[in-house]
Parts: structure tokens; C-alpha cells; sequence
């Protein structure tokens, strides 16, 4: 088997150690990948520090023409890279093919960013008698090498929100893939080496988790970029208290039927995105529907619903286009998940459907009456589990989403305009979708938590706002 090499510096380069990328679902091996020395990771480093004053000068027809590159070849070969993510990851190769198709959508939108970015702003200083004859351009000016920590749940997609800012913006970035999905991140790179960036612009390494403290640490990678766990998130921030670190990490998603949500059409769709998704990706989504916190007018008609339609899902095989619900990336996570379930019934929960443990499949699963202090109730299964809990009215309602340690975004099933402007305004979460599930995400828009969710934002132009800063230039003496 061929095994695939990582790239430093923008060239195709090989370790002396290797490591097997497995299949999740059958367990046969899909790929073999090289592990960069540590003399390697310093090259990367080294050069991407070295090249970030001419990167941040490049024309911004460059870097656009860039993205561009790599949105279309990402087009002409998505079908083996949805192969590709299906067999690292186990996710469903029809779910495969929508990643592949909103990580086009990335490197699109940061190409038309690039192109207006940067042009600059204007303010007269003449408000006052010591500004007169001053002006000031603001402009906004890379922070520096950008390393990104990839996780395993969209390999792709999650590596491109990483790359595709950065690129946009001029600043030299070190993508680090997930150990269990490194493959596609690979992929991305050869097809960033058929670009004209400049080289040390940009570097896809391998590094083993127990090394990556070390580069965490580099005074040289001043923004970290980390989508993943928060216990792992949280403790990065905590070592580098001087760097810039954007942080998407976990959440344990609700979503919100509200009492004027009662007609048959209305209930029918709510079921149908809620089963959807609380199971796509393998629940193994930062905003897959974990709670339904359903009005106590509508939770009769809607709880039956939404587990026949949980039980419409189609679990097996992830290259069968027929299959909705895959494996999770590991047995060792289903086995969890099992565990949170189990610890949930035993304390009273009520099991609707599912709970069965299958390898790394976990059955899309339904629970009722789940009760607070178990480990299901408050922390992220991650998994494909969902709880549906009745509740009196609005107020109870967003009461029990708030209810929780995490705040990344909520769904609020409601017709009533003034009750989606409570719920925006009231909601401690990143985002509040109305007449939709929680897990509804475009590329372009602010994406992002509070409380234990993470800090900053990803989207494509937000997080070249992060990875930048303003500078000010004052102009003296003019005529204004």
C-alpha cells in the first residue's frame, strides 16, 4: 500500500516512521501515513516564520487566483475525496459528498474575500482642534504563522475553514489533521501545491498528539486555530495565555418546539430535521440536535413522530448511498456512548428506540425523562442520542437550553417573530436558528459558541478577522 506523505513547506516530503489509517466500520486498513521528524516540523516552522512579511504582501489576485485553484480542483475530484473521508471516517459517502461540497464553498467565498479585503478605511481626525489637518487609514494586518489543529468529524471541511482565511489574508499557516482522518488534509495539500503561493506559505503535518505541546509552545505560531474537545481546547488556551486562540470545541446542541409550532405540516418537519439531525455525521457533529426541549402542547403529537422517523434511518455500511448512519470513529467512542446511555436508563431515563451497540455502530437512539446529574443530560454525546423532555411554555423552554454548560447554537421551532427576537436576544449560545434544528450551518456566516463552547469565531471573513489586526496609519497635514 502506498503510503502518503505529508508536506513541509509546500513540498511532498516523507519520515522515518509511519502510522495506518483504519477504517472505522470494517476495520481494514485505508491508508498508510508517514510521521514527520522533528528536524521536518522545525523546516515548516522555520519557513512559514520566514515568509510571513512576503506572504502578507502578495497581491490579492494571487491569493484569490489561489483559492480559486483549489476550489475547482476540489469540484473535479469530489467524488474520490468523498470515497476518501467515507473510508477514514465512516461517515455516511452521501454526508462525504456534502463536505466536499461546502469545503468548494470555502475556498470560493475566501477567494471573493481576498479580492476586497484589506482595501482600507478612512477617518478624519479633524473633530477636534489638535487633529486638524489629519487623517487616519486603518488597515487590517496578519497577527502572524497560524497554526490550525484539525478535527476528525469533517476532515475536510474543518481543514479548510483553517487554510482558506489564512490564505486570504496573507498569513502562512501549519495545518495539523486529526491522527484517525489525515488523509483528505493530505489531498488538500497537493492540491494547494499546484498553486503559485509562495513557498513556507503553507505546510499539512502529521504530528502525533503527544508532540503537538511542543509546537503549541512555538513563540513563532502566534494564532492557534483548535476545533475539537474542550478539555483539550481549554487547556491550550490555558498554556499560551499570550497567543491569539480561536477555540470551537463542544456543545450539546437543543432544540426548541414551541407551542405555536402545532399544525400536521409543522410537527412533520420538526420530527423530520430533528431525526436527521441527531443522527447524521454519526451525531459526531458539534451541532447535532442532542436535546428536543418540546412545549407540552405539542410533545404528544411530536414524541411518536420523532421516533419513527429515528427509526427510518438507514444504519450500516458508509459506501452504500442508501446508508444514513455510519459507525463512530472508533469502537472505544461508541462504548462510551453505550455507557452514557445505560448510566441514563438505569437512573430512571425511559429507552424509546435504539441502545444497542454493534462494533462502532451505535443504533440512533431515543430517551425520555432523562434525569439531571447524568453524564447524558449535561455533557456532549457525540454520538447518535437524542432526549426529548416536556416542557410548560417559552420561559421553562429557554430556561432548559440555558441549562447547560456549553452555548454553541440552539434551534427554536416557532412562527412568532417577537418570540425569535427573545430567543436571539435571551439564548446563551452562538447562534439561534428559527424553523430549524441546530445544526444548520452556512460557511459564510459567524460560526462559533459561549460558556464552554469556545471563544471566537470561524466563517470565512470572521475568521480572517481573526487572524488579523488593526493598524492605524495617520496622515499629517493635509487639506482635508
Amino acid at each position: 500500500m502506498t503510503t502518503h506523505a505529508f508536506w513541509v513547506a509546500g513540498r511532498e516530503a516523507t519520515g522515518d516512521e509511519t502510522f495506518d489509517v483504519t477504517n472505522p466500520y470494517d476495520g481494514r486498513t485505508v491508508g498508510t501515513v508517514s510521521v514527520p521528524t522533528e528536524a521536518q516540523v522545525e523546516e515548516a516552522v522555520a519557513a512559514a516564520h520566514a515568509v510571513r512579511d512576503e506572504f502578507a504582501a502578495t497581491p490579492a489576485h494571487v491569493r484569490a487566483a489561489a483559492l480559486d485553484h483549489v476550489a475547482r480542483r476540489l469540484t473535479e475530484r469530489t467524488e474520490e475525496i468523498a470515497q476518501l473521508i467515507s473510508a477514514e471516517n465512516g461517515k455516511p459517502v452521501k454526508w462525504a459528498r456534502g463536505e466536499v461540497g461546502r469545503a468548494i464553498s470555502v475556498f470560493r467565498l475566501a477567494a471573493e474575500e481576498a479580492r476586497r479585503w484589506n482595501a482600507g478605511e478612512a477617518q478624519r481626525l479633524d473633530t477636534d482642534q489638535g487633529g486638524t489637518g489629519r487623517l487616519a487609514l486603518t488597515r487590517r494586518i496578519p497577527r502572524g504563522v497560524v497554526l490550525g489543529i484539525a478535527p476528525f468529524n469533517f476532515p475536510l471541511n474543518l481543514s479548510a475553514h483553517k487554510v482558506a482565511p489564512a490564505i486570504a489574508v496573507g498569513a502562512p499557516i501549519i495545518l495539523k489533521p486529526a491522527p484517525a482522518t489525515p488523509i483528505s488534509s493530505l489531498v488538500l495539500g497537493e492540491i494547494l501545491a499546484e498553486t503559485d503561493l509562495p513557498a513556507g506559505s503553507w505546510s499539512v503535518l502529521t504530528v502525533p498528539n503527544d508532540r503537538m505541546p511542543a509546537l503549541v509552545q512555538d513563540e513563532r505560531l502566534p494564532v492557534i486555530s483548535f476545533t475539537g474537545s474542550g478539555p483539550v481546547g481549554w487547556s491550550i488556551r490555558d498554556s499560551v495565555p499570550r497567543k491569539h486562540c480561536t477555540l470551537e470545541l463542544g456543545g450539546n446542541a437543543a432544540a426548541v418546539v414551541l407551542a405555536d409550532w402545532a399544525s400536521e405540516a409543522d410537527l412533520e418537519w420538526a420530527a423530520t430535521r430533528i431525526a436527521t439531525f441527531s443522527n447524521y455525521q454519526g451525531g459526531q457533529s458539534c451541532i447535532s440536535v442532542q436535546r428536543v426541549i418540546a412545549d407540552a402542547a405539542v410533545y404528544d403529537r411530536l414524541l411518536p413522530l420523532i421516533v419513527e422517523k429515528v427509526e427510518a434511518q438507514v444504519t450500516g455500511d458508509p459506501a452504500d448511498d442508501a446508508t444514513d448512519v455510519g459507525p463512530l470513529v472508533s469502537e472505544d467512542a461508541a462504548k462510551r456512548v453505550e455507557s452514557w446511555v445505560d448510566e441514563a436508563v438505569k437512573a430512571g431515563a425511559e429507552l424509546l428506540t435504539g441502545g444497542v451497540r454493534d462494533g462502532a455502530t451505535y443504533a440512533p437512539t431515543v430517551l425520555a425523562g432523562v434525569p439531571d446529574g447524568v453524564t447524558l443530560s449535561c455533557e456532549e454525546v457525540f454520538g447518535p442520542v437524542l432526549t426529548v423532555q416536556r416542557v410548560e411554555g417559552e420561559a421553562e423552554a429557554f430556561a432548559a437550553v440555558d441549562d447547560s454548560p456549553y452555548g454553541l447554537q440552539a434551534g427554536v421551532f416557532t412562527h412568532d417573530l417577537q418570540t425569535a427576537f427573545r430567543a436571539h436576544r435571551t439564548l446563551e449560545v452562538g447562534g439561534v436558528i428559527i424553523g430549524d434544528v441546530p445544526s444548520y450551518r452556512a460557511d459564510q456566516m459567524p460560526y462559533g459558541g459561549a460558556k464552554q463552547s469556545g471563544v471566537g469565531r470561524e466563517g470565512v471573513r470572521y475568521a480572517m478577522d481573526d487572524y488579523t489586526y488593526e493598524r492605524v496609519m495617520v496622515l499629517t497635514g493635509l487639506a482635508l
